[in-house]
């Protein structure tokens, strides 16, 4: 029998994807041509792979077991088969997705941007919307890199840790707030907005305040931190917002910023790509220039004693 190598490709799709129709798209073949190579799959096999339940295709037990030998068989052949050529920034033309918070975006979009020009004038940068908790666009190619303050759990979900924030209370000059010692009673009081793209009216911070026998007074949701900000200057509201990843757009706004007053983990903020780029020299110059960028916003300003420490996780 005369075995096609393709079908291994097919595999792996449909493995990672779980469904006929994801696999698909992800190779941009047709569900009807994914679905023979299934069929051929189960042939060869001499198992199902794929098993439906209810709405969703479930791998069997032999799938579930040769999913990692099947992933990093289909891995050692690109890269055999991939031409290995210095990468010549100069002649470089590629578009590359990022999908980051928009604090992040707005810190250091403009000088990610002007870093990518600089260097490789034919890359083009598509700069999306805050990203979700679900790293299904990352696994089908269709971002490239992306933002997050948790640590992917997939181990086909590679990241880095580029630095950690802290929160802190942003107001309006001449807030209430800003007139004596910032005490839990007097911000818990406050009334409050909370940042959350799904319109979540209860984040971290209200846990820890139930936890010290306190609830704030949230008003209202809104999607983005920008949004947040304007609101907060122009009525007596509150938010709690990263500090660094923030500092540029508090300061052209000119609100005043106060310590939180109650002890919060610091937050991380990861970069995240999937693991078929590991090996694509292009998409590493992406993501070292991406941290690169990231790393100056928590570099200590000019004439500070402060030190921030960073390190790179992968």
């Amino acid at each position: 029998m005369q075995l096609d190598l393709n079908l291994l490709t097919a595999l792996d799709a449909l493995l990672e994807e779980g469904s006929v129709a994801g696999a698909a798209a992800r190779l941009h073949v047709t569900a009807p041509a994914m679905s023979r190579s299934l069929g051929r799959i189960r042939k060869v096999t001499g198992d199902q792979i794929l098993v439906r339940t209810g709405r969703s295709m479930v791998p069997t037990a032999r799938a579930l077991a040769m999913r990692a030998s099947v992933h990093a068989l289909v891995q050692q052949a690109h890269q055999l088969l991939s031409a290995q050529q210095e990468l010549d920034l100069a002649v470089l033309e590629r578009e590359f997705t990022v999908r980051w918070h928009d604090a992040l975006t707005a810190a250091c979009g403009t000088a990610l941007i002007a870093a990518v020009h600089r260097q490789a004038p034919g890359v083009q940068l598509c700069l999306l919307a805050e990203p979700s908790t679900d790293t299904a666009e990352l696994r089908r190619g269709e971002v490239d890199l992306e933002s997050s303050s948790s640590r992917p759990t997939l181990p086909d979900i590679r990241h880095r840790l580029v630095g950690r924030d802290r929160l802190v209370v942003a107001v309006r000059p001449g807030h209430p707030l800003a007139e004596g010692p910032l005490s839990v009673e007097r911000y818990a009081a406050a009334e409050h907005l909370t940042i959350s793209r799904r319109g979540r009216l209860r984040d971290p911070v209200d846990d820890a305040l139930t936890a010290r026998g306190h609830e704030r007074r949230v008003v209202a949701a809104v999607p983005t931190t920008a949004t947040a900000l304007q609101l907060v200057l122009d009525a007596d509201l509150v938010v709690t917002v990263p500090e660094v990843v923030t500092r540029a757009a508090r300061d052209q706004l000119r609100l005043t910023t106060l310590p939180l007053p109650l002890p919060m983990p610091d937050v991380p903020l990861y970069l995240l790509w999937h693991q078929r780029y590991d090996g694509d020299r292009a998409h590493t110059w992406l993501r070292d220039l991406a941290t690169e960028t990231v790393q100056a916003l928590f570099a200590p300003p000019t004439g500070s004693l402060q030190t921030v420490t960073l390190r790179t996780e992968h």
